[in-house]
């Protein structure tokens, strides 16, 4: 070691420091950004490069691995904290998910609570109440549907004048509306030939009794915007519509009057235009579409081609199911494509006669007919009962309907209607 050129290189280098120290006063970088020396530029130098090499705590689990090690490289066993385990996923349901529902909707024929006529008579010798009408199979079917309908057949009122001329006219005391909250009606049919049969006064406040009561109704109204509009029953995840419409009186002009912009009435299908749109606006706003219709000839089994005309038109229009009332007997069954068309029910609970009678009831699931079902009934002595199978009038009635129904159904021993194949 050259002992004479060492004192210099101390002071050289100690000269340096503090030019560099002088630096850092002025710039204001922090002292940890120096090199720390020790009179030794070689140590210096070798801290320093010590500092700028990573140590092992600087790798994470995050750290990219940019290209795949060997196979014959002997894998490093690093230790790094395990990440938890992801939480089980939950099922989730979405909103726009609709649980649907089977939802059970029972139609009948004419009812008449008049009680000039026999009917009422018997009911209030049998003590008033209606086990004295209907047997308790029918009264437990209508109670525990989702949804009953009926086809009321006069008006409730104490006011207003017969219509001149007419040979029956009909008119109920509004206390009567009990029995159809009784039998667990919740919308009936005005679409008739008897609903106008007091005037405009007695139709009003058969429209005032049955809201009172909490019954829905259908086929009139204190105006045509009224009469015209569908009701709606929510049920089973599905939103159900009901319309109604008359084609009787077919002679011009009618008893029964059509509603019109100021007037009460009820809706007319002779020209089917309204009807049609009432259907449409219903097919629009529903899940499945009920059209009830007042139709055909008294006293004729057989269904005629006007009604027949008529219910292919309610099907383009959009109705899914056709429920026809008003010849007093039944009439047989069709399938207008995929749409089922019940030409009449006939008389329910009306007058004295001995009448082959029915009940339907219609299976609704997710918008779609499931199952359509006639159940034979007998009116006989002011009294209706249900038949089943092995009494005497059941399959002679099963027999009829068939014989009078199209070519196109098939009524099974049950009573269940199908189109054929």
């Amino acid at each position: 070691m050259n002992r004479k050129n060492s004192k210099p290189c101390r002071i050289g280098g100690a000269f340096l420091l503090m030019i560099a120290y002088i630096a850092f006063l002025i710039t204001g970088c922090g002292i940890e950004d120096l090199p720390i020396s020790t009179g030794s530029s070689e140590y210096a130098a070798t801290e320093q490069r010590s500092e700028e090499a990573p140590s092992m705590e600087a790798y994470s689990i995050e750290a990219p691995i940019t290209s795949p090690p060997a196979e014959d490289t002997e894998k490093v066993m690093v230790e790094v904290e395990t990440p938890p385990e992801p939480e089980p996923e939950t099922e989730t349901v979405s909103e726009d998910i609709v649980e649907y529902e089977p939802v059970k909707i029972v139609f009948t024929g004419d009812m008449n609570f008049d009680r000039r006529y026999a009917n009422m008579n018997a009911l209030a010798q049998r003590g008033g109440e209606m086990t004295g009408a209907l047997d308790s199979d029918i009264i437990g079917l209508m109670q525990e549907a989702d949804i009953t309908m009926i086809n009321n057949e006069f008006p409730y009122s104490e006011r207003g004048n017969p219509t001149p001329d007419k040979k029956f006219t009909f008119r109920a005391d509004p206390s009567t509306v009990h029995y159809l909250n009784d039998l667990g009606v919740d919308i009936v049919g005005l679409a008739n030939n008897h609903a106008y049969d007091y005037g405009p006064d007695a139709l009003l406040d058969t429209l005032d009794t049955l809201r009172n009561a909490g019954i829905r109704y259908v086929g009139a109204g204190k105006d045509i915007e009224e009469a015209m509009t569908p009701q709606y029953i929510e049920a089973g995840g599905m939103r159900i519509a009901f319309t109604a419409a008359t084609q009787i009186e077919r002679s011009l002009p009618p008893d029964t009057r059509e509603a019109t912009e100021t007037d009460p009435g009820v809706l007319r299908t002779l020209d089917p235009e309204k009807y049609l749109q009432v259907i449409s606006e219903a097919d629009e706003n529903a899940d499945f579409t009920v059209a009830f219709v007042h139709w055909g000839s008294e006293n004729v089994f057989e269904y005629e081609a006007s009604q027949k005309e008529l219910a292919e038109k309610y099907v383009e229009a959009g109705a899914d199911l056709i429920i026809g009332a008003h010849p007093h007997v039944l009439q047989g069954f069709e399938y207008i494509g995929d749409v089922p068309v019940v030409y009449s029910t006939g008389n329910f609970w009306f007058n004295s006669k001995t009448l082959d009678s029915c009940m339907i009831e219609a299976t609704v699931e997710a918008g779609e007919l499931k199952e359509l079902r006639f159940i034979p009934c007998i009116q006989k002595g002011c009294y209706t009962s249900m038949l089943h199978a092995g009494d005497s009038d059941f399959e002679r009635i099963l027999s009829d309907q068939t014989g009078r129904s199209a070519d196109n159904i098939l009524l099974s021993e049950d009573g269940i209607i199908t189109r054929k194949p």
